[in-house]
């Protein structure tokens, strides 16, 4: 139902989030409190049954069949190897041509593989990160989420580095780790069959007895792996925790540095950059001891895979070579066996190899997961439960403005104004002062994008509504799309925008309509509200509500917009929240919240409409 955005909840962030995020740590939904695994098939695993599901399938098989095929080409190597070291063994120059032809071939169906799954696994990576991007941005951006879920309590803050920067990892990484794990897996597979078959039968004689052993070659693969493994994962554990901590010290750096971006013309006029950079050192100190956390975390795992990497090439040649000097085997057989002993171990090393991937992955999941979640508990808290919030209803019934019982809290359930009711009739000009938080939240109450409190809030059917915050949102976009936000562009034609702007005493930005600017930095405060005069002659709509849209105009300009508005829009219902004495002029009725032991309460104040002068009109 909003027309205009606040321009100000995009410091939001410190006001709530923040604060209660740091208290409240890394929450998760109240219902059953699922794992990890469960959570993440929940938020991302309805890509593969949404409507492209045929398309997403395929992509899926054919990716798995595109698997196998890399899987084929150390197999294949592996058979080539056995015969090259044979010929080599024998000095056999017609085997030896042979082998160069088969391994052309090789490399030919190689590329062949590798370059299809490439465009195959990236086409999927994208298609799953833009289904989860506009899932996200969907929920996030719907009802005013985007500015209530900073007053929720979780670890849900830089929503913005979570969606552009958290998905995409969530998305690349899982198939890039899900690939791997698949390779891996038919790796195993195959070459756990080969490496039995070469073992051949080791004889024992234990206590006088012979035993014969087959595969024995494998086992102690098996064995060899298992330990590897168990030993990076005990060394790597506090890896994990080192990834999640840079990744929230990277995203607050992040953060302050789009707020700063943002707010560039605030700070350059109140000259605020050295309290910006030492603001940003503090946050980047942060950085810093991330960095050197994973640092240290990575030496220590480091460690053990450098030895790790250097055994597993030598140690399968060690364990095959006495049978190569007691000639049970040949050179061929020994390299193969080798080579399948290295694949077999690598296949089995997984868990070792993609140790940090996996706590980036599992960190970046668990970002995007929590600010998932923060949603879901603020629809559940706010939004589900009858009369547990401020409803905000269209009526064909009603054709008047009537709160109902309506009381407003902040979001931690603390009285902000009492119940009351109010009826606002069509036609009618209500101005309302006193405390600036209630009135602040009021008028977001009405715009129904502060939900906390009770009561219902009855609005007209089938009547234009506009709302005009403090700081009009300008979208970086051009001129004529400015003016028409939310609408397209090409609903504001020439003759409207160019009348528009030189009511409101903007005449030298016609020539500029279809000029794309940074018009919140352009442009200055006074001008920016002007702009949303012209936005709402443009509109044209039937109830306006105003929050102190005309507080940075000197009087004269404040007094020549207001009766512009009366004049263009006589019979448009105004409801204005402000503290200006050149407002009540142009009100019949006022409303008064006052403060009295800690919480608000209504009074009106019946008014005979004030004349307006005649050099004012």
């Amino acid at each position: 139902m909003t027309d205009d955005t606040d321009g100000k909840t995009g410091g939001a962030k410190s006001e709530g989030a923040k604060s209660d995020g740091a208290n409240s740590g890394d929450e998760r939904p109240a219902d059953d409190a699922p794992g990890f695994t469960r959570r993440f098939l929940r938020l991302a695993g309805g890509y593969w049954f949404g409507r492209t599901r045929v398309t997403v399938w395929a992509l899926t098989v054919a990716l798995v069949v595109l698997t196998i095929g890399q899987v084929s080409i150390p197999v294949l190597i592996n058979l080539w190897s056995e015969r090259l070291f044979d010929a080599l063994e024998q000095r056999s120059m017609d085997r030896f041509l042979t082998m160069i032809g088969l391994v052309g071939l090789i490399i030919v169906y190689n590329i062949v593989i590798v370059v299809l799954h490439l465009r195959v696994k990236r086409r999927l990576q994208m298609g799953w990160r833009d289904w989860l991007t506009r899932k996200l941005l969907e929920d996030w951006l719907r009802r005013g989420r985007h500015h209530q879920i900073a007053y929720m309590p979780g670890e849900h803050d830089n929503p913005d580095g979570r969606i552009a920067e958290d998905i995409r990892i969530t998305a690349e990484m899982a198939i890039d780790l899900g690939h791997s794990l698949t390779y891996c897996v038919l790796l195993l597979i195959s070459f756990t069959n080969i490496l039995w078959m070469l073992s051949g039968t080791l004889t024992v004689t234990l206590f006088g007895t012979e035993l014969s052993v087959p595969g024995h070659l494998l086992f102690v693969a098996l064995l060899y792996a298992a330990m590897g493994t168990s030993i990076a994962m005990l060394i790597g554990q506090p890896l994990v925790n080192a990834v999640n901590r840079r990744q929230g010290y990277e995203a607050d750096f992040r953060f302050a540095l789009a707020r700063i971006r943002e707010n560039g013309q605030t700070i350059a006029l109140l000259h605020g950059e050295s309290a910006e950079r030492g603001h940003l050192a503090t946050l980047f100190g942060g950085v810093v001891r991330g960095w050197n956390g994973q640092t240290r975390a990575l030496s220590h795992m480091m460690v053990f895979s450098a030895s790790y990497s250097v055994l597993s090439a030598a140690f399968p040649i060690l364990v095959a070579a006495p049978r190569y000097i007691a000639g049970t085997i040949s050179l061929g057989v020994l390299m193969q066996t080798a080579q399948a002993f290295q694949q077999t171990v690598g296949a089995l090393s997984w868990p070792i190899d993609n140790l940090p991937r996996v706590a980036e992955w599992r960190a970046s999941v668990e970002r995007v997961l929590n600010l998932h979640d923060a949603l879901v508990r603020l629809d559940r808290e706010v939004c589900d439960v009858p009369d547990g919030h401020i409803q905000v209803v269209r009526s064909e019934e009603h054709h008047t403005l009537t709160f109902s019982g309506v009381a407003i809290d902040e979001p931690n359930g603390t009285a902000v104004v009492h119940a009351f009711d109010l009826e606002v009739r069509p036609g009618d000009r209500v101005l309302i002062g006193g405390d600036a938080t209630a009135t602040i939240r009021l008028f977001r109450a009405v715009a129904g994008v502060w939900p906390w409190g009770s009561g219902r809030i009855t609005l007209p059917a089938h009547t234009r509504v506009f709302f005009m915050p403090e700081r009009p949102y300008l979208p970086h976009d051009s001129l004529r799309a400015v003016l028409a936000y939310p609408g397209p562009a090409s609903s504001v034609a020439d003759d409207r925008a160019a009348e528009a702007l030189a009511s409101v005493g903007l005449p030298d930005l016609v020539d500029r309509l279809d000029a794309t600017d940074r018009w919140d930095e352009v442009l200055s405060v006074p001008e920016r509200q002007r702009l949303g005069f012209a936005r709402l002659l443009i509109r044209r709509p039937d109830w306006i509500f105003l929050e102190d849209a005309t507080d940075s105009l000197d009087p004269p300009a404040e007094e020549e917009l207001l009766t512009l508005m009366e004049r263009e829009l006589p019979n448009a219902t105004l409801l204005t929240i402000g503290h200006h004495v050149g407002l009540d002029a142009h009100h019949s009725r006022k409303l008064i919240l006052e403060r009295t032991n800690g919480a608000v309460t209504l009074r009106e104040e019946v008014r005979e409409p004030q004349p307006v002068t005649e050099s004012a009109a």
